[in-house]
């Protein structure tokens, strides 16, 4: 058991290194030696876990999807209607991204087109569709206009997500994500939620954007 213990904390620490210069230097300005460098472990550890710098990414992604899926499924649980749990979800996912690299770095890749082995699917395709999920449901408990075409709002969804942290944080200090996104989902809101059910997203909105954690 501390063998095994060992070992996953090990793999551990080789992700996150892996993860944080990903996220800051991108994939390809990225060698297996600054990898192992960073880690503090030597290159052996690292080829026992993993045996290429494409592993490392797809064990990154890996996790955002893990995540991602985890986030949506309890939030679902939580009894909260299908867009109040979407907006928690962005809301969410965008806090981890500061907490820790690997979501940052899982992005990075995302957006830089490093190939996703299957059967993982592609971050974006995998957002977009748990977005398309919940905005049906939404139509169904009128909380969007029942005329509305859910592809194309979860497409813009997610590409506003997308560049909102890209160009946010290249421009502008993270703790300004919340009012980004709070700004994206009250375009969002107006748009999309009939006028009757429309204070209740963009009061919800104003208070993630001042406590992303909120009950």
């Amino acid at each position: 058991m501390a063998r095994q213990l060992r070992a996953e904390q090990t793999r551990a620490t080789i992700l996150g290194a892996a993860a944080d210069l990903f996220d800051r230097h991108g994939y390809e300005s990225t060698s297996l030696s600054e990898i192992v460098t960073h880690a503090g472990v030597t290159k052996g550890a690292l080829y026992f876990h993993f045996a290429a710098k494409e592993d490392l990414a797809h064990a990154i992604m890996e996790i955002q999807s893990h995540t991602a899926r985890r986030l949506a499924t309890e939030l679902d649980d939580r009894g909260y209607t299908s867009l109040e749990a979407l907006m928690r979800l962005t809301f969410d996912m965008a806090r981890l991204c500061e907490e820790g690299p690997v979501l940052r770095a899982g992005l990075r890749l995302a957006a830089g087109g490093v190939p996703v082995r299957p059967p993982l699917p592609h971050p974006f395709t995998e957002w977009r569709e748990i977005a398309a999920t919940r905005l049906l449901d939404a139509v169904r408990q009128s909380d969007v206009h029942p005329d509305i075409d859910v592809e194309p709002v979860a497409h813009t969804l997610v590409c506003s997500l997308v560049g909102t942290r890209v160009v946010g944080g290249t421009l502008e200090p993270s703790a300004r994500q919340p009012r980004r996104l709070a700004g994206m989902w009250h375009i969002l809101i107006r748009g999309t939620v009939p006028v009757t059910r429309r204070a209740r997203y963009l009061t919800l909105a104003a208070r993630l954007e001042r406590d992303p954690g909120a009950a």
